[in-house]
Order: structure tokens, then sequence, then C-alpha cells
């Protein structure tokens, strides 16, 4: 295989539509077709005026009213205007009805409202303004296809360079015994820890706006998880305490219905399904997938294996109806989803496809696989991504934003090679670094020096923050940071860091750092690209620590925020760690698990130079915390 075969493993400037793709628009233009035709046979038959008002209405939403004319005539831009909002409501929640009770209700309405005889003139603008509509969308797509080959020629000069240099830069992988949170990204830590440990009813912190698009509260769970599986793999792996609560408090937040009841509604008007709400049995990969990452990353970072119990993850509807689920069922339904789809991918919402969403379907059966042996990615990823090539992929080699399941239509969706490279690196190292490779250089006219001589990304016009729908480039810049971080690009992570603490509210209270402009998703990413170092995040799906991390002492109770945990490291018999105080200095007491029973350790930077597990392997230790303090757990000689 050459390294171009690596970088466009299909010829991306000459394949057209997928196979399935092709299929479907086949149908959706026959279906079309049949519609106008029915439509105008009235006009043809001499039907009454009402069917041939409702006819000509099957050829344009509202086109009905050109024929009654007179006043109704305005009402033809107000449908299409309406039309316009139902095409955003499906896109939004999934309301699939929603098109299809505008176009057809305003046919209906338009044979209600004519005379005796319609406009002459409308059997002869509805076709034109049919064939001007399909023309303007062809003409707009050819012109975009040709756009993309430009492209794609543009990116085979400089990506074998460039993917040889991701190959060398992903390589070198930090020490992960000489680990450590520095201030900053304690401060930042805290943020993520703040919401998760709160009472289960209070939300502090988040935003509640909806729960049908990026702003809703599971992908905010979703990303304050995945930070804080940074922290346990990489800094604080020999740490339960607060650390493993506060993950487990997300997890089961997650259950609660305001999170996943969305998926009752999206049930009932785009499925037609008004009885059963299981959100993992069918589609919703932005639940399964996402979920099922999250749930699964947080097992292999901490070793915990408790959501493989039989109803550890049970969606309750109400007191009667519960759905139960662990996290077996949750990845066999990706699976199963991946196998019943014509596509492989298959749909977030109902009729909508998602690669990014089934990126992270893929990781979450990477991380089934890495907790638990299971094949399901050797089973899946060979045809998910031929089919993610064929059928997902556009002329410049760059994935699409989404697809219908139904028409094959692409929808205009923001995508970058960037915000899918991390998630390919958990499971496809090889494509992920393809894409960075991409990404890299697509960024590098971003990466400028300020006035101050220091690089800093500038990224142009005022960006979107997709998790309160504001202005500001928090998420960008974050997704930036971590994709970089993961393929040890330090100059363009470095510039995209302080692009986002001069430019998104860089704010620190009570030692608790965020980004004040930005949203609480905007921050879980930002926590996690301030955390992350090469390969990381792919060891957290797919590695995690050391067995003899995870076998060795461990510190199980620290009283937060009293206690900051920067560092907590397990050689087997040993432990390390390194803290710092809360609020102000002062005594605090930590528990400590895993000992052997009864057997003798000295201590380091405690009060005490020794101490004695009891007989189930337990201990506390007092220690004066005033700035950062080292302390050592050893065995006696």
């Amino acid at each position: 295989m050459t390294t171009m075969d690596h970088v466009f493993p299909r010829s991306v400037a000459t394949q057209g539509k997928g196979p399935v793709t092709a299929a479907r628009q086949r149908r959706t233009a026959l279906i079309y077709a049949a519609l106008c035709a029915l439509g105008f046979l009235p006009v043809l038959a001499g039907a009454p005026a009402s069917w041939q008002a409702a006819g000509l209405g099957l050829w344009l939403p509202g086109a009905g009213f050109l024929a009654v004319g007179g006043f109704a005539v305005l009402l033809f831009p107000l449908t299409v205007a309406l039309f316009g909002a139902s095409l955003i409501a499906w896109f939004w929640s999934g309301m699939v009805l929603a098109p299809l009770i505008v176009w057809l209700g305003a046919a209906a309405l338009a044979g209600a409202a004519a005379d005796e005889s319609i406009w002459a003139g409308a059997t002869f603008l509805v076709p034109v303004f049919s064939l001007a509509t399909l023309s303007y969308f062809r003409s707009r797509g050819t012109r975009r296809r040709a756009a993309k080959r430009e492209k794609q020629q543009a990116r085979a000069a400089f990506v074998p360079a460039s993917w040889a240099e991701v190959q060398k830069r992903a390589a070198a992988r930090p020490s992960p015994a000489a680990r450590e949170l520095s201030v900053d990204q304690i401060e930042s830590v805290r943020y993520a820890l703040d919401r998760a440990l709160q009472p289960a009813d209070r939300w502090d912190g988040f935003d509640i706006i909806d729960q049908f698009q990026p702003a809703a509260l599971r992908y905010q769970l979703n990303h304050l998880g995945f930070a804080l599986a940074l922290y346990q793999c990489h800094y604080a792996p020999s740490f339960g305490g607060h650390l493993g609560l506060a993950q487990r408090n997300l997890i089961e937040r997650y259950l609660q219905r305001r999170v996943w009841g969305y998926w009752v509604y999206e049930s009932c008007w785009g499925h037609l399904n008004f009885t059963n709400f299981d959100p993992v049995a069918r589609d919703n990969i932005m639940l399964t997938g996402w979920f099922g990452m999250h749930v699964g990353q947080y097992m292999v970072s901490s070793g915990d294996r408790r959501y493989g119990e039989p109803g550890s993850l049970t969606f309750r509807l109400n007191e009667r109806t519960a759905y139960v689920h662990d996290i077996h069922t949750i990845a066999e339904s990706v699976a199963k989803g991946f196998d019943r789809s014509d596509f492989c991918l298959f749909p977030c919402e109902p009729n909508w496809i998602y690669p990014i969403c089934n990126h992270y379907g893929m990781t979450c059966l990477a991380a089934h696989d890495a907790a638990f042996g299971t094949t399901y990615v050797s089973d899946h990823l060979p045809r998910w991504q031929e089919m993610l090539d064929r059928e997902f992929t556009d002329e410049s080699g760059s994935y699409i934003g989404l697809r219908s399941q139904h028409t094959g239509i692409e929808a205009p969706f923001p995508a970058g090679e960037a915000g899918f490279a991390w998630f390919a690196n958990c499971f496809a190292p090889d494509r992920a670094r393809r894409l960075w490779a991409v990404a890299r250089e697509e960024l590098r006219p971003a990466l400028v020096n300020d006035a101050s001589g220091v690089a800093r990304l500038v990224l142009p016009g005022r960006g979107l923050d997709p998790g309160h729908y504001r202005f500001g480039h928090t998420m960008d810049y974050a997704t930036i940071l971590l994709c970089a971080r993961e393929f040890g690009e330090d100059e363009i992570a470095e510039g995209a860091q302080r692009a986002l603490d001069l430019e998104c509210g860089l704010a620190t209270n009570g030692g608790v750092r965020r980004y004040a402009h930005s949203s609480n998703l905007a921050n879980a990413l930002a926590i996690q690209g301030r955390l992350a170092r090469t390969g990381d995040f792919r060891a957290s799906v797919v590695e995690g620590p050391p067995a003899s991390v995870l076998s060795g002492p461990r510190l199980a109770d620290a009283r937060y925020p009293d206690v900051l945990v920067a560092k907590a490291w397990s050689e087997g018999d040993a432990l390390d760690l390194v803290l710092h105080p809360g609020a102000k200095p002062g005594r605090q007491t930590l528990g400590i698990e895993r000992l052997r029973p009864l057997a003798r350790y000295a201590v380091t930077g405690a009060r005490a130079s020794e101490l004695v597990a009891d007989a189930r392997g337990g201990a506390t230790l007092e220690v004066d915390l005033d700035g950062r303090t080292e302390l050592r757990v050893a065995p006696r000689a």
C-alpha cells in the first residue's frame, strides 16, 4: 500500500455518489416525478378546480395557491417559508411528519379554497417554478463538487509529507509515571468536579435550553465525563474517592428522564411509534454511541466494571415502565444498528445519519472490546470504513456532515477533519493520522504571531458555540486543541490554547477556571484539551492504565475541595501522591486502600512516618497541606 493509499483510500476525485445514496436519490426522484404526474392529471382531465389546485400543490409546497389566484397567491411564499421551518424541525428533532404535513396540508387547503376555475397561468408557472428550483440546486451542487475536486488536488500535493510528519510526532508518548496536573489544570478539573459532585436533582452550571440538539444535557454530561476519564487515566489512576464518584454521578444522571426523554417525542413523530420508548432499542446513536463511549471510557480508565452488571444502566420512563440495560446491551445495540443499516452508519434523529455520531458509536465498541475482550471493532470496522468512504465522503476527501437515510440527500452541516480524527484514533489510527495530516496543513494559515510575537490561532468570523447557540470560537479552538494534542502537534495546540485564553473570557474564581463567554459543553471540551497529551484520548478508551496500577494501593478518600489530587500513581506495591490544598492550607485525613493486609508501610510527606494496614488492606493518614505536597507510601523492606 502506498502513502497515497493511506491518505485517500478511494479515488475521491472521480468517485460519484455511493450506490446506496444513488439508489435512495433515484427513489426520491421517482416519487417526486410520480407526484408531479399525479398532480397534473386533474388539469389534463379537466377535473373540478379544487382537484386541479390540490394537484398543482403536489409540485411545490404551496404551489396550489397560485392556481387559486387572487390574494391566495400570497400564501405561496408563506408556505415555502413554513416548509423551510418544517425541514428545520425535521433536522432539529427528527420530526419526519412536519414537512409532509405542511406540503400535503397546503395542497388540501388550496383545493378547499379554489373557486369554480383555477387561474390559467398556474398550469405554466408551477412547472416552471419547479424546474427552476431543481435546476438551481443542481447547478449549485455541480459547482460545489467541482470546487471540492480542486481542493482534493491541492491536498494531494501536501498530504504525503504532512502524513509522514504526523507519523513521527504521534509516536512520541509521555512517560506515564511522571505525569502530574499543573495548577491551571487543577483549576480546570475543578470545573468538571463541581458540576459532577452536586446533588442529582441540581443542575447548577449546566446549560438547559433544549434536549434535541448540541445544547442538550446529554452532551454536556458526556464531555464532562470524557474530561474526568482523561484525568483518571493519565494523572490519577490510583485514586478512587471523589473522582470515581464524580464520574459515576455523571453516568447515573444520564439515566434521568429529563436527559433521555427527548426520545419519547422523536419516537412518536419520527418513527410513528407510540408504545415503546426504549432509547437503546433502535437508531438513536446520539445516545447509544455517545453514552456507550462515555461509560466504556470510564470503565477502561478506572478498572471499574460495575456497568457490565445486568440492569446497571436502567432508563426509567415512569413508575410502571423501565428499560433495563447495561454496557453490554448498549454496545450490542450499536453493533446491530451497523448490521441493519444499508448505509452501515445509522441515524441519530429518525432519518438523519451523522458520521460524527457514528464515530462515537465505533468508539463505544472499541471501549467495550478493551474492557471485555469482545471483537466488535474487528467484526464491523471493514464494512463501516468502506461505507464511510463510499457514502459519506465528498470529492475533496472530507466526510460530509449528515445525510438523509430516506432520501439520500446530503444536508449542509459543519464538519472537519479535526472533529473526526481524535475519535478515529481510538479504532483506526492510520485513518486518524490521515485526517490530521489534512487538518494540520489547512490550519497553518490561521496560526499567526500576535502583537507580542507569540503564535496563536486566529479563526475568521464570529464562530458559533453549539452548546448555547451564541457567537464564539471556544468550541472550535477547544476541538483543535484536543486534536493537536492527540497527535503531538504542540505548536498548533499551544496556539489554540493561547487563543482560548485570550479570546474566550478566561476567568478563575475560587480556584475554578472557566471560559465565561462560553457554554458548559465548550468548557468541558476545553478541559479535555488542557489535560491531553500525545495519544491520551486513545489510551483512555482502549488501553487504560497498566494492570499494576489498577491492582496496587490507591487513594480511596480525600475530602473535596479541601484536597486536590494532582497525581496518584502506583507501581504495584507503592503509592505516589501529589496533593494541593483547596481553599486554604490545613490538616487533612486521607484514606488508603488495596494495601497488603496487616503489612507495615513507610510513609514520607505525611505527619506519620509509618502506617500499618488493617485486615482489609485499608489505612488512614494525616497530612498537613500547604502548597504542593508529595507523599509516598511504600512497603517496609
